[in-house]
């Protein structure tokens, strides 16, 4: 486990130096200019769910390309230890609704679990044929979790969970810890959860 904070000169950050070779840090060609990152998320409702997701770029400045929502009814029940077999059909729903070719994914929750078990993360690089990589951000810890980082944002002492597949974890905190927002959650987190929760009898 490793630690991640605030680099001290926000004009100087990771991303702001390294513009789309965040993607690729070993070396491999770059992508179409500029890459395109998806946010996923799900918030539930009784019987249904609504999922979400934002597409943003970084590069050469954070902004938002497109938004897109679905109502899931109905949705499987909780089964402990079992979570993925709830959420994935609910991102995979609202993944298809995307235009734009995406070059990263960004969760709510872990990719990897206790002993290398897969978490929802892994889950849904599978499904999208190991091709496109998956960061997990989670606000708490799950037990027996090992292979995640520490990043702390903002003034909070409290830390995010950073867990990736397909992308390297070290980079993977380092693209979370500098994306806008000055609070403990990035902006475009905080955005797409607030889509979940408004608006939600309204299909779309």
């Amino acid at each position: 486990m490793i630690d991640y904070h605030n680099h001290p000169n926000p004009k100087e950050s990771f991303l702001g130096r390294n513009r789309m070779a965040y993607l690729y840090p070993n070396g491999p060609s770059l992508p179409r200019q500029p890459a395109k990152i998806a946010c996923l998320d799900v918030y539930y409702y009784g019987d249904y769910a609504k999922a979400c997701c934002i597409v943003f770029e970084v590069a050469p400045k954070e902004k938002i390309i497109s938004e897109h929502c679905k109502i899931i009814k109905p949705v499987s029940e909780y089964i402990p230890g079992e979570f993925y077999k709830r959420e994935l059909p609910c991102l995979l729903e609202v993944y298809k609704s995307i235009k734009e070719e995406i070059d990263l994914i960004i969760i709510d929750g872990f990719v990897v679990l206790e002993k290398g078990k897969k978490g929802l993360g892994s889950y849904l690089f599978g499904i999208l044929n190991n091709k496109t990589p998956v960061i997990g951000v989670a606000k708490s810890y799950f037990r027996g979790c090992q292979n995640y980082a520490h990043v702390y944002r903002g003034k909070s002492n409290k830390p995010l969970y950073i867990s990736s597949i397909g992308i390297d974890l070290g980079f993977s905190a380092e693209l979370i810890k500098n994306l806008g927002g000055a609070n403990r959650i990035p902006a475009m987190l905080k955005r797409v959860d607030r889509l979940t929760r408004e608006n939600h009898n309204r299909i779309m």
